[in-house]
């Protein structure tokens, strides 16, 4: 296709495809879910609290270039029933600039799901917006009952997520590589169907019963027209003050934060939420206007910290691993959120000792004005020298991805019920990979990337200095 017929510089960046349609869903959730705009409130005052009182994390903010993304930042959460509408998915967030990265088996929670979150990966695309969407793709082979699995499969096949339009547009995309300014804003709105929520099932009363025992998440993926977004999450400086602010915004928040405690150096991710609503839904067979009622849609709301190293991961892991043995202790135990601080007292807690122990990654720059030094970097402890006498900055690289362990805790406290399934804990990522058409990317090789970058570019700059 030659240029002339397609010149590139009609086309609109991805980046700004991804900020338009970001903007439009948190428009439609809003309309959708009211309580979102109370969270969003919530944690637009907390955030200028935070900012007002820690002038060095603002000064940092600034510099790394995320004060600007954090009132745009949201996550979004959605499940689909097949193969081809998690490929179909794929083509779609292309379109947007946003990658499949990391893989979670949430099976192992009694989730029958796996997922990959959509985001984009460069370091200019994060920067402009992070929007990012936690994609779940049920296991339709953890249900137990053969005929209802049958029955479910046949349900899923029966029904097209994507309008016509959009499907038209993803393939207008990828063949031009790009979409005009009208056909950015089509592509928005005719992709947002996808997204959103209708009260009418699919099937009729008996059916959803028999999926919802089969689990309730389910019954949310299978009995309905489309996959509803369940949640768009914005990101909060502290969320513990989010977390008890909450109540008093009219919310049920649920009852503990997700992942690691409260520290001076936050890390990865920490979430919350309120508590999922019940919305009435009319099935199949209903003589009014509405003849039941389901619950999957809630506000979360997350503190994003520093990306961790494969060894930072390990430690983490051993840390959770052990508030839950000291939890099976039984009545004498402390409660959950001492254990956590307990355990992760081993973590270190400044970012000399995170970058000097190889536990999380970090962006480095020369400051302006600083002179080069005698001689490169070498090792990690050349690296800390230049920090210490003010030659090199390093930044905490913002952990972009999910916890499994904090994806299946938010996902149960907010389907509610209590069946905690231990699904044969088989991770299935080949399984999933094939259905998804591509490889997802490794997160922690993407932070390994950007932080030798960062370090690449500070040598090259030295070596312009000295040569």
């Amino acid at each position: 296709m030659s240029a002339t017929h397609h010149p590139t510089a009609a086309f609109v960046s991805s980046d700004e495809i991804r900020t338009r349609f970001s903007r439009a869903m948190s428009q439609m959730y809003r309309t959708e879910v009211p309580q979102y705009g109370s969270l969003v409130a919530l944690v637009a005052e907390v955030n200028q609290q935070t900012l007002q009182a820690d002038a060095e994390l603002h000064a940092q903010m600034v510099r790394t270039g995320e004060l600007e993304r954090l009132d745009i930042e949201r996550h979004g959460a959605i499940r689909v029933g097949t193969a081809q509408e998690l490929a179909t998915l794929r083509r779609l967030f292309a379109v947007m600039g946003m990658e499949p990265v990391g893989y979670y088996d949430l099976s192992v929670a009694g989730v029958p799901v796996h997922s990959t979150a959509f985001r984009p990966v460069s370091d200019a695309a994060l920067r402009a917006n992070p929007f990012r969407v936690f994609t779940s793709l049920l296991r339709l082979e953890l249900i137990a009952d053969p005929d209802l699995r049958q029955q479910a499969s046949d349900i899923l096949a029966r029904r097209n997520i994507f309008t016509p339009r959009a499907l038209a547009l993803i393939a207008q995309s990828e063949a031009q590589g790009g979409l005009s300014d009208a056909d950015a804003n089509a592509f928005v709105q005719e992709a947002l169907e996808t997204f959103r929520w209708h009260s009418d099932a699919t099937v009729d009363a008996a059916t959803y019963d028999a999926l919802q025992k089969a689990h309730r998440l389910i019954a949310d993926v299978v009995c309905f027209k489309g996959p509803h977004i369940n949640h768009l999450t914005p990101r909060t400086l502290d969320i513990d003050a989010a977390q008890a602010g909450m109540p008093a915004h009219g919310m049920d928040a649920k009852e503990v934060v997700e992942g690691p405690p409260r520290r001076r150096c936050p890390i990865l991710l920490r979430q919350t939420s309120f508590k999922a609503l019940k919305e009435a839904i009319r099935f199949t067979d209903a003589q009014g206007d509405s003849n039941g009622a389901h619950t999957a849609r809630f506000g979360e709301i997350e503190q994003r910290g520093v990306a961790l190293t494969h060894q930072g991961r390990a430690l983490y892991d051993k840390l959770l691993a052990q508030v839950r043995s000291m939890g099976s202790a039984g009545s004498a135990a402390p409660d959950y959120s001492t254990r956590l601080q307990q355990a992760f007292a081993q973590f270190p807690d400044t970012h000399a000792q995170l970058r000097s122990q190889g536990l999380a990654f970090y962006r480095y720059s020369v400051p302006a004005g600083a002179p080069a030094p005698a001689q490169l970097p070498q090792s990690t402890a050349d690296w800390e020298a230049l920090i210490a006498q003010g030659l090199v900055q390093a930044e905490p690289i913002t952990y972009e991805d999910f916890l499994p362990v904090s994806a299946a805790g938010i996902f149960q406290s907010n389907l509610g019920g209590d069946e905690q399934k231990h699904y044969q804990a088989n991770a299935a990522q080949q399984v999933f990979e094939a259905a998804l058409g591509a490889q997802v990317h490794d997160e922690i090789a993407l932070y390994a990337q950007a932080q030798e970058r960062s370090m690449a570019q500070v040598r090259a700059a030295w070596q312009g200095v000295t040569a």
